[in-house]
């Protein structure tokens, strides 16, 4: 983007995440409005000078606060007030931004997002005719200064200019008494200019007014200027809405003597706001079907985004339940075919060579484990959980759910980068992004094709992509061979809700949902496709050193025995009441074991000595974590061991558990229980009562 003319006014725009700033200017430069860009709020404040018309800014800018900006602002001279559009965040209405991000002095317009074109135009044209009367100002009073050489010329010019102003111009003196008023005054008080001059203010004004103004009329015979909006009720044109300032004069010797009284008209532009956000309303009721009250409508449609999310990933996981159906059912023969073989051979006699069999069953056992937590984790509703990770491996890891997912008319080939790729991001949103673009690439090839996982360590220089900024990252591309997309879907490819899918085949939100997680995770994405050649889908992650611990090799861990501690049990499962009881008591522990709360409550209220309560969190009735809560009222040191067949999260844990509490996720391995059980109980004698 680039200013047009050397003289004209100039919309200055800082949004600094992806395509934001491209695609504004792109807007307002199709109504003939000249552009500049800033990268940030110290570059603006640089370029803050009496061409800038306007400054549009998204709230993204706004993280860091406004300091960077705020000396620039505060060196306007006495006429200029730059007007801001501040373009807020769909998830920010619950609190006010430009309280939290923006002084008050500031002369600011908040818009919410989404918003359409012809919304933001009429914004910004509203702005710019409030900025014109505002250059009109500096005219005036410039060409009033030029003219003080000539005294008595200069007091005529400065009454007919400003008399012929639609503005209230007035001079206020210390003892709060006009002693200049142009000719607006007759219009808006009903009085003859010279009935003006003279008087003060509080009888020019009204009692009830003066009452309401006086503060802030003090604070600017002290030097501080002022500027706030009021509703005015004017005598020949109704209700009025008005911006009024207050500008501290100083005389030869830096005293405050008076002030200056600029009173501007800026119904229209309120109304043009009014109507702009009165579209946006439209527009947003019409993707929410909700109500037209802002509240109301925002809090739906983050309801309905949240739950069309999980949508999304139900949906994904729907298209894979027949390949996992399959994995499941080969990982199940693998567990049962070796355990047949290991009861033949013992019914036979034969001990030789079981191990063997019994690795089978457990690989197979423990890739139907690490399946099942795969799917658990992905189909939770979470916030990110970012961590160091290498791109490579875990790329490699989602190809067992591709292959799931994509069908058989679909070859899977994947390119990995011979260096490792070191970044910090979620795994399981990443898979869930990965899984997203597959599916996209799928049914972007119904009579079958290539889909192709790349991934490349890069250097991006400076313009190379659009939404992409200089840096050093791992590439991670997602290719097709598909029917590509044209320019104008290219261009909307990333918009809630948009889809191209015939209706009930999708929701709109993939690839909204990838574009989120890379913002959030640091990264960018862009996408190169053209119509019969196929699409590509680039996800650029920010690299990172890698983690400084030092990898080391799994061991096997001892399993550690008990010395007759006595442990209560409580599982609901049948088959695994009975296997815990076993490995308790071949551990050396005292195992009673019950199927339900019900059935622990009166143990636990008895004398009787417990170390441990091993509970499971999904118990009929009372649930274990209800069981734990009881059961500290008579043990209040009582340990506790949950045991839980869903995915784990360390906030989760962290707001789950209180303190002596523990959780091992099942399926574990005998180390593992052995381990658990060890920690969870420090002592012998903490849990009796």
């Amino acid at each position: 983007m680039s200013d047009r003319d050397e003289g004209c006014t100039v919309v200055r725009i800082v949004a600094p995440f992806g395509r934001d700033a491209d695609s504004i200017a792109a807007v307002l430069e199709g109504v003939g409005l000249a552009t500049r860009i800033a990268g940030n709020l110290e570059e603006l404040a640089e370029h803050l000078d009496d061409r800038t018309g306007l400054v549009v800014v998204t709230q993204e800018a706004l993280v860091r606060g406004a300091d960077g900006m705020l000396p620039a602002l505060q060196q306007q001279p006495a006429w200029s007030d730059i007007p801001f559009i501040l373009l807020r965040s769909a998830r920010s209405y619950r609190r006010s931004t430009r309280e939290a991000l923006l002084p008050a002095s500031i002369n600011v317009v908040e818009m919410d997002r989404p918003l359409g074109s012809m919304s933001l135009i009429s914004a910004v044209q509203g702005a710019l005719r409030a900025r014109d009367k505002q250059f009109l100002v500096r005219d005036q009073m410039a060409a009033l200064a030029d003219g003080r050489a000539a005294l008595s010329r200069s007091e005529t010019e400065l009454r007919l200019i400003a008399d012929a102003m639609p503005v209230l111009i007035a001079f206020v003196d210390r003892s709060m008494c006009f002693r200049f008023a142009n000719r607006a005054y007759e219009t808006w008080f009903d009085l003859a200019t010279g009935e003006v001059i003279g008087r003060h203010v509080r009888e020019v004004i009204g009692e009830s007014v003066w009452q309401q103004r006086r503060a802030a009329m003090e604070r600017a015979l002290d030097g501080q200027a002022a500027l706030f909006e009021i509703t005015w009720p004017h005598p020949l044109r109704g209700r009025r809405d008005c911006e009024v300032r207050y500008s501290p004069r100083t005389d030869t010797e830096g005293r405050v003597d008076g002030f200056h009284v600029f009173v501007t008209d800026i119904t229209a532009a309120k109304l043009a706001l009014s109507n702009s956000q009165q579209h946006a309303h439209a527009l947003e009721a019409m993707v929410a079907e909700r109500t037209r009250e802002l509240e109301a409508q925002m809090a739906a449609r983050e309801a309905s985004e949240a739950a069309l999310r999980q949508s999304q990933k139900m949906e994904a996981i729907g298209q894979l339940t027949g390949g996992i159906a399959h994995d499941f059912n080969n990982m199940l023969t693998g567990i049962l075919s070796a355990l047949d073989i290991v009861r033949l051979r013992l019914d036979m006699g034969r001990v030789d060579d079981l191990e063997r069999f019994l690795d089978t069953a457990t690989t197979s056992a423990q890739r139907a484990a690490a399946l099942t937590q795969r799917l658990l984790a992905f189909s939770r509703r979470q916030s990110l959980d970012a961590r160091p990770v290498e791109i490579n491996t875990l790329l490699v890891s989602v190809q067992h759910l591709l292959h799931s997912t994509i069908g058989e008319t679909v070859r899977l080939r994947t390119e990995t980068c011979p260096v490792p790729l070191h970044a910090t991001l979620d795994a399981n949103q990443f898979e869930s992004a990965v899984l997203n673009l597959a599916i996209n690439a799928r049914d972007a090839m119904p009579d079958g094709g290539e889909l192709i996982l790349r991934t490349a360590e890069a250097d991006v220089h400076a313009g190379q992509y659009p939404a992409v900024p200089a840096g050093h990252y791992a590439v991670v591309a997602v290719a097709d061979t598909g029917a590509g997309m044209a320019p104008e879907v290219v261009e909307r490819a990333f918009e809630p809700f948009f889809t191209t899918k015939p209706i009930g085949k999708g929701t709109g939100l993939g690839m909204s949902m990838v574009y989120g997680f890379m913002q959030q995770s640091g990264g960018h994405i862009a996408i190169e496709s053209r119509l019969g050649e196929g699409t590509t889908i680039s996800l650029f992650i920010p690299l990172v050193e890698a983690a400084t611990s030092e990898a080391v090799a799994a061991q096997a861990k001892a399993i550690r025995l008990g010395a007759g501690q006595s442990i209560l049990v409580v599982e609901d499962d049948e088959q695994v009441r009975m296997l815990v009881t076993v490995v308790l008591e071949d551990l050396g522990y005292q195992a009673q074991v019950v199927g339900d709360a019900d059935a622990a409550l009166p143990i636990l209220s008895s004398d009787q000595c417990i170390d441990l309560l091993i509970t499971d969190v999904g118990l009929p009735g009372l649930n274990g974590r209800q069981l734990a809560e009881i059961a500290r009222h008579s043990r209040p040191t009582l340990p506790v061991l949950f045991m839980t067949g869903y995915a784990e999260k360390a906030q989760e844990r962290s707001s789950f558990l209180d303190a002596g509490m523990a959780m091992i996720a099942k399926p574990f391995l005998l180390d593992e229980f052995s381990a658990a059980v060890r920690t969870a109980m420090p002592g012998t004698a903490g849990g009796n009562p």
